[in-house]
Parts: C-alpha cells; sequence; structure tokens
C-alpha cells in the first residue's frame, strides 16, 4: 500500500521558522578525562537479509514484527514499513521532493520523523501512514529514538537532545564525550537495554552513550560488516541504521545503499 504524505511547502517553511516554545537546558560540561581505556566491541553476524540497494538509509526501528524505515536525499526520501526477512517494502510515504528526510521514532501510535536542514519535522499515523502534523526546531535533525518517557535526538553535534514527545519541544541535553572530548557526527540513534547507540557517521564505529551523563561507556567496531564483495562503487555508502527488539534482545545493522541488514551479537575484545 501506499500511503500519501503532502506537506504543502508553505507550512514546511511556516514550521521551519518557528522558535522553540521553551528555552532549552544548557548543555551539560563535559566530563572529566578518565584514564579508563573504553571498552570495544566486534560484531558477529548471526544471519543477513535483503535490504533495499536504493535506500539511503537515515532511520530504522523494529516494531511488531516489521522495520520501519526512513530514506533521504531530496526527491528520494521516504518512509517505508519493511519485512524482516525479505526486505519487501509493504507500505510506503514519499515525502515532498524538496525534504530530506531524517531519523524516526514511534510514540503512542505515531511515527515522528525529522528533515535534515529544514527545521521542521513531521508526524504520521503509525498504521496508515496519513499525515498527522508538522513540528519546528533549531538545528539539523539526523537521527531519532525514544527511551520510556521521552524522544531522544542527535543533531550532528556532540549535543544529544531529549523532546517532551507530547509537546516535540525540547526538554534539556546532553554533551557526548569520549574520555573528556567531545564526540560529534552522532547520527542514526537506538535505544538499547537502557544505552543510546549511535552511529559515528562517515566511519565504522557505534558509540554506546550513557543518556545520564553523556559519557561513551563502550565502541562497537563495524569494520567488514559488509563485505568487500557486496560493495558497488560509487554508491554503497556508509553505515547507518541500528535496530533493536527488546523482546528477543536482537540487533540489527545496515547502512546507506546497502544491499543486506545484519543481525548481530557483539563480542568483547
Amino acid at each position: 500500500m501506499k500511503a500519501s504524505f503532502l506537506i504543502a511547502s508553505a507550512i514546511l517553511a511556516a514550521c521551519a521558522a518557528l522558535a522553540p516554545v521553551t528555552q532549552a537546558a544548557p548543555a551539560s560540561a563535559p566530563a572529566a578525562s578518565s584514564t579508563m581505556p573504553i571498552p570495544v566491541y566486534g560484531v558477529q553476524v548471526v544471519r543477513a537479509t535483503p535490504h533495499d540497494v536504493n535506500a539511503f538509509t537515515e532511520g530504522l526501528f523494529y516494531l511488531n514484527g516489521y522495520f520501519y524505515e526512513s530514506t533521504g536525499l531530496e526527491g528520494h526520501s521516504t518512509v517505508r514499513k519493511v519485512k524482516p526477512e525479505t526486505g519487501q517494502v509493504v507500505q510506503r510515504a514519499t515525502l515532498p521532493a524538496d525534504v530530506f528526510g531524517e531519523g524516526i521514532a514511534p510514540w503512542n501510535g505515531k511515527l515522528v520523523g525529522l528533515t535534515w536542514k529544514g527545521q521542521v519535522g513531521y508526524v504520521l499515523d503509525l498504521d496508515s501512514f496519513d499525515t498527522k502534523g508538522t513540528f519546528g526546531y533549531t538545528g539539523e535533525g539526523w537521527g531519532l529514538t525514544h527511551d520510556d518517557t521521552e524522544l531522544v535526538m542527535s543533531d550532528g553535534t556532540a549535543d544529544i537532545r531529549f523532546l517532551n514527545p507530547n509537546t516535540l519541544i525540547e526538554s534539556h541535553r546532553i554533551h557526548v564525550t569520549a574520555q573528556g572530548k567531545p564526540v560529534d557526527q552522532l547520527n542514526e540513534l537506538e535505544w538499547v537495554d537502557g544505552e543510546i547507540y549511535a552511529n559515528i557517521w562517515q566511519t565504522d564505529r557505534i558509540a554506546r552513550i550513557d543518556p545520564k551523563t553523556g559519557e561513551v561507556v563502550g565502541w562497537i567496531d563495524c569494520k567488514g560488516l559488509l563485505p568487500k564483495k557486496d560493495f558497488t562503487p560509487d554508491h554503497t555508502d556508509v553505515l547507518n541504521g541500528i535496530a533493536w527488539d527488546p523482546a528477543t534482545k536482537r540487533l540489527w545493522l545496515t547502512g546507506k545503499f546497502w544491499p543486506k541488514v545484519f543481525e548481530v551479537r557483539l563480542v568483547r575484545r
């Protein structure tokens, strides 16, 4: 099924101009540098399943037996419901041609999504993909996930924002550091057993972040996850896309224009 997804440019422009209703709390100061090494984990592939090689993956989550995926690039941005076993897209919403889609997250029967530089997000009905509204924010939109009470957003900097899921207004933020040094380029996010997992853009690494302190408590090294034989020159892009099923403790990873999604198991190095 294909749901129509129409957001007029005028509405986008209006939302982009909105300033947050409340003043966000300032970023917390970087934590003191630690001399303790940060644990590093590798990934062991459990199984690989098909992925649309033309999907420029920006957001990914698993819910009720399906992947929900958002793709980026102007003129190609979509939201999709996908069968994990086959990669078949069973439902799709197409964003306007001038929109660059970014991270998505579910909340209370809705799907909340970000756009890159437009300073506007959107809300869809999770079942029908019908448009329910839009909201504004300052800066860029990158990754999105949620904990039990709030939405969690990255913007490409070393800060992670927490949003009230009902008002979509920022409540506070954390500053992400590794041994006292800021970690920026935080991209796609996933909430995993009380930690925030964040793809570090243009790298093969995922940061495991303490959501209270912003400290990186572990690195996941995904180098070599996609075999060289599956790379397409001038097409295959970076690692980006993390999904987690808390019921079965399954973790999936993929990337932009990757032909596969990998269910993986973490192995301490």
